[in-house]
């Protein structure tokens, strides 16, 4: 593919070591695709293989509870290589992918990448680095979740509860105050200042029982950061 786009997201990617040639089979039969914010592009519990690289917009990898609840298990921005387990995994996933932002991926053909990873040791190479930064990641979201700040934590929640109800897609949480407290482990009044920060900064619009994510992205950075100087 020639689309500037997609040449960036693959040099972000760990696909951006493979030689021109090996690069022009995988996206020989690749599609780009525009995904709407809100819009799950794999449901939960789905088998088949797959295989995409987002190329702009925010992506995540949900999971859900009986109860209804869920959270972000891993967040997927431009040059995320998104399934990559599943074209050598014959299991049900367990999670869903959805697009935050409206979103633009491009669909590699499973049975294609899994030819050429058969054929070039590059390509299995390259897969591989990708699984074993997924895996190092998910760790990292373990330790992230005990010992990440109130702000990290409620931008995360945030995040975590959005969905694409709002005016033009606009991301829309529901939620109380306090219950937003409860869910992040801390008290009202840590929240109600935390809000107010990134309100003043013009990331989220407060309302009665009801935030809208203005800045999705910015909202990300607020829940990756690692030092504030508010305390947890």
């Amino acid at each position: 593919m020639t689309d500037p786009d997609v040449r960036t997201a693959i040099g972000l990617s760990t696909l951006r070591g493979l030689p021109p040639e090996v690069l022009a089979r995988l996206t020989a039969t690749a599609t780009k695709a525009p995904v709407r914010a809100g819009q799950t592009i794999h449901g939960e519990g789905e088998a088949e293989p797959h295989l995409e690289l987002v190329t702009t917009g925010l992506v995540r990898a949900r999971v859900s509870a009986p109860d209804g609840r869920m959270m972000t298990v891993r967040y997927c921005r431009a040059g995320a290589l998104v399934g990559v387990a599943t074209l050598f995994a014959e299991a049900a996933r367990p999670f869903a992918i959805q697009a935050l932002t409206d979103s633009v991926i491009v669909r590699f053909r499973p049975g294609v990448v899994r030819e050429l990873a058969l054929r070039d040791v590059r390509v299995s190479n390259a897969l591989l680095a990708e699984t074993s930064e997924r895996v190092l990641s998910f760790l990292g979201e373990l330790s992230g979740s005990a010992f990440a700040t109130v702000r990290q934590r409620v931008a995360r929640h945030l995040l975590d509860l959005a969905s694409g109800a709002g005016r033009d897609h606009q991301l829309v949480v529901t939620i109380t105050q306090q219950e937003l407290a409860d869910a992040t482990g801390t008290v009202r009044e840590v929240v109600v200042r935390v809000l107010r920060e990134l309100r003043q900064e013009g990331v989220v619009q407060t309302g009665s029982h009801r935030i809208t994510v203005l800045e999705p992205e910015r909202l990300f950075g607020a829940a990756e950061a690692r030092r504030w100087n508010e305390g947890s």
